[in-house]
């Protein structure tokens, strides 16, 4: 162990005294936070953003006292902070942009116009910070619609839904059930922008997009949803139970021109990439929507 010099510290009796330091020990970084920012980095995570920012005089000290040996100095007396707002709190002027956005997507007579209204939308400051406005996929009218709750960053690059990892295994898990995107399915995402640093959609952000999601299903036309995920389940039937409660069986969603419309909740591919096991519940509701599908094939009229 190499013992490195360290700064000159006051001692008790006036004076100073020069502590010397195993070099190791300043150094050296620490395994646990490394351990974590890997973790960060693997999850895709690339921008550190706060809900309100930290003032520095609310930041911990080091932990001078633990290499020491000594007690570390009682940190000075700082203001009462001031409650941070909660997640998902509406800010100012919210309701007025619910307004702005619900009749601009009732004014919308067509997907191409519902595009444009949204691109043009400046409602949401996500649309500073994503790259590109991701719309949809796949095929209008096809029948079935596959509504997830937001993009992710190769997402936001290509602006198309679903086209990460978590894409890829939604596209393979649809086709063991012989569904197609460029044949069979359509798909979008609740809101059309990023959330930086891929954060989960905060309630403020799902209700501000709600009337244009609901606009593109009535415009799409489809017969059946499929939704992707706890997020999308919740926000569009309006329920607070768990995606594990919700999937697994058909609910019903009242869409203007569409009447009620079949929608089945599963479970979003992204949690089944973090958790394999959960696989044979996916496919359990893939199943429900094979049958959904051939049964209807059936009794259509020769």
């Amino acid at each position: 162990m190499t013992a490195r010099k360290g700064a000159a510290l006051p001692q008790r009796g006036g004076g100073l005294i020069e502590v010397f330091m195993p070099q190791d020990m300043i150094e050296a970084p620490d395994p646990a936070l490394l351990a974590a920012l890997r973790c960060q980095l693997d999850w895709g995570a690339d921008e550190a953003v706060a809900a309100t920012p930290a003032p520095l005089a609310e930041r911990v000290p080091p932990p001078v006292g633990r290499w020491l040996g000594g007690v570390a100095p009682k940190p000075a007396a700082t203001p009462a902070p001031t409650p941070a707002a909660a997640v998902g709190a509406a800010p100012m002027g919210f309701a007025p942009a619910v307004s702005g956005a619900a009749a601009l997507a009732a004014a919308a007579g067509s997907l191409e116009a519902l595009r444009a209204a949204m691109a043009g939308f400046e409602g949401s400051p996500l649309r500073e910070t994503a790259t590109n406005l991701v719309f949809s996929d796949g095929v209008p009218g096809s029948g079935l619609m596959l509504v997830g709750e937001a993009p992710g960053a190769e997402e936001d690059r290509e602006g198309r839904p679903f086209v990460g990892q978590s894409g890829r295994l939604l596209d393979r898990m649809l086709a063991s059930a012989g569904l197609r995107r460029e044949a069979d399915f359509y798909v979008a995402n609740i809101l059309p922008w990023r959330p930086p640093g891929n954060r989960t959609p905060t309630d403020a952000e799902i209700a501000l997009f709600l009337p244009f999601i609901l606009r593109h299903i009535a415009l799409a036309r489809p017969k059946r949803l499929l939704l992707l995920g706890g997020t999308a389940a919740k926000a569009l039937l309006r329920s607070k139970e768990g995606i594990m409660r919700m999937r697994g069986r058909w609910h019903a969603l009242e869409v203007e021109g569409l009447g009620s419309l079949p929608v089945l909740p599963t479970l979003h591919p992204a949690y089944l990439l973090r958790s394999p096991g959960a696989k044979r519940e996916a496919w359990t509701d893939l199943l429900l929507l094979r049958q959904s599908l051939d049964a209807a094939q059936h009794d259509k009229p020769a």
